[in-house]
């Protein structure tokens, strides 16, 4: 079987990430991410599920997700994998949005998958010279095209309308995002809310996507890309965010990530250098 092959730079001009997957075969369980993504599909089929909605994605597809989109996909063929992608975080998008549309407003994706010439056009260079470390002004002029015609043609508002339980679901939110390095029970979580458990589930799993567990270990992982961005040691960061051990934080990590929290770590250790790190598995 062909070697999975996972490549991933960071880009300091930009302050964007842009990865490569080839001949994967893993699949991505049910998580979110607190950036944008906005991929391509170069081979293989994939099931994804986002947002409570199916889709079959394959060569050619163009995938858009907004912080928050929960998503799921595993291989649906006997192919693998090969897969392009940029990561963007919000700081960084709302500055990119409020040179495009005036407005310092986040903006939103539509839809999830869509099938569109125009954006490969603007987004293939874009990445090749990201993962290369070549090209001057063009990679940002690349950019602020390839964001231009997405948030005209498939924009909206990134706020979606109230869900039940709003008020008490923000407060679950920020509790665990404020003691998430802490041993948290689901009792907290109702105490704090003054909801059951059962109401808790729902509303929460219906508004987010994804249950009040899954939300703070995704947190948790955030957290420590960003100290493992920072240099700091896999088994530092995993005793720093939470995770009861370190095979506990590898394996939540690489699920979530498609990388192992040391070779992420290797990506940051030379960021001046422009060139991406590249794994074999």
């Amino acid at each position: 079987m062909k070697k999975e092959v996972k490549t991933v730079v960071f880009d300091e001009e930009l302050r964007l990430e842009a990865y490569r997957f080839e001949g994967m075969v893993q699949p991505f369980p049910n998580h979110f991410h607190e950036y944008y993504v906005i991929g391509f599909m170069e081979g293989g089929k994939r099931c994804l599920s986002c947002r409570n909605k199916e889709y079959t994605i394959e060569k050619g597809n163009v995938v858009l997700f907004n912080p928050g989109d929960n998503h799921a996909c595993v291989q649906s063929d006997e192919g693998t994998l090969d897969y392009r992608g940029l990561n963007i975080s919000k700081s960084v998008m709302l500055n990119l949005a409020e040179e495009i549309t005036g407005k310092q407003e986040l903006p939103g994706f539509s839809v999830n998958v869509i099938r569109d010439e125009e954006v490969v056009c603007y987004l293939r260079p874009l990445h090749e010279m990201l993962m290369s470390g070549l090209g001057e002004f063009d990679k940002e002029e690349n950019l602020l095209l390839l964001l231009s015609y997405l948030i005209q043609k498939y924009g909206q508002a990134f706020e979606e309308g109230i869900p039940e339980c709003r008020k008490e679901i923000d407060q679950a939110c920020a509790f665990m995002e404020e003691h998430f390095a802490e041993h948290i029970y689901l009792d907290q979580l109702c105490k704090h809310t003054n909801l059951s458990k059962s109401t808790l589930l729902r509303a929460f799993t219906k508004s987010k996507g994804v249950t009040p567990y899954r939300y703070l270990e995704t947190i948790r992982v955030g957290a420590a890309r960003k100290l493992l961005e920072e240099g700091t040691m896999p088994i530092d960061a995993a005793m720093q965010t939470g995770f009861s051990d370190q095979s506990h934080f590898t394996n939540y990590f690489n699920q979530f990530i498609g990388l192992s929290p040391g070779a992420y770590r290797e990506i940051f250790a030379d960021k001046g250098e422009g060139e991406g790190e590249q794994y074999e598995e």
